[in-house]
């Protein structure tokens, strides 16, 4: 079931399993190859060469990766991310602070929503990619953007990984566990289509078509009316008895 309108959010967003959301954001990006010939050049991307060629097929690509030509680039297997992309709300985002940001917080705000931090995440990956098996301390939005994705998780969490776990990165790692497929949630994601992803519940995310984009709204410290979803109550209490590693990883635990 899609969730369409407020308080329909409201009664769901605290526990999982994720759920699809239609947010009507009115934004248009420009073309996934251009996004990807830009930031592959920023010194803050992130990007990783995959693939099964030697290792030495995978060190040339990865020191080429920035200057290559992008028709080339596009055909190698690859996951890259940008955690800073306020930075390019001028030129690369234009209108993206107003056309999105400033709607999204404006209604979170309206219903009772606070959070500590909102800010947006860009992936682009190439056919065959994956990400890494993890768990994000954060509520993500999930916007697919361009091309075709299924995001993974599972239906029941507890089942696989306590929140508790979860806390301390025991979800990390290059490829999920094995897991009956009955249990798996999967969900295709398609240009437009949005998900909402529980924080510190495990998933992995699939490319699905020959380059795919899209943009996550992370949001930390999300809290409606004083009450924080299930799983992040784990984190507080976390975060209470260790009050030095407070929000030191509160983007993601991705290794790239």
């Amino acid at each position: 079931m899609t969730i369409s309108t407020p308080d329909d959010f409201i009664q769901r967003w605290r526990q999982p399993p994720n759920f699809p959301i239609d947010t009507l954001f009115d934004y248009t990006f420009l073309p996934a190859v251009d996004v990807l010939d830009l930031l592959r050049k920023d010194p803050e991307v992130r990007f990783t060469i995959l693939g099964d060629e030697d290792w030495q097929v995978r060190m040339d690509r990865t020191a080429a990766f920035r200057t290559a030509p992008v028709d080339e680039i596009v055909t190698w297997p690859f996951r890259l991310v940008h955690f800073n992309l306020s930075r390019f709300y001028a030129d690369l985002l234009d209108g993206f602070q107003e056309e999105v940001m400033i709607p999204w917080r404006a209604q979170l705000s309206a219903r009772g929503f606070t959070w500590q931090r909102l800010a947006p995440i860009l992936f682009l990956s190439t056919e065959g990619a994956a990400s890494t098996y993890h768990n994000d301390n954060s509520h993500g939005l999930v916007w697919q953007v361009h091309g075709i994705k299924a995001f993974h998780s599972y239906q029941d969490p507890d089942k696989h990984l306590p929140a508790e776990a979860a806390v301390i990165g025991e979800t990390t790692g290059e490829d999920p566990p094995d897991h009956d497929a009955a249990d798996r949630q999967s969900v295709t994601m398609r240009p437009g289509e949005q998900l909402w992803s529980h924080a510190l519940t495990p998933h992995w995310v699939t490319t699905e078509s020959a380059l795919a984009m899209s943009v996550t709204l992370s949001h930390g410290g999300l809290c409606h009316q004083g009450h924080f979803s299930e799983r992040e109550l784990a984190l507080r209490a976390y975060w209470d008895k260790n009050p030095s590693e407070a929000w030191t990883h509160d983007l993601r635990n991705v290794r790239y």
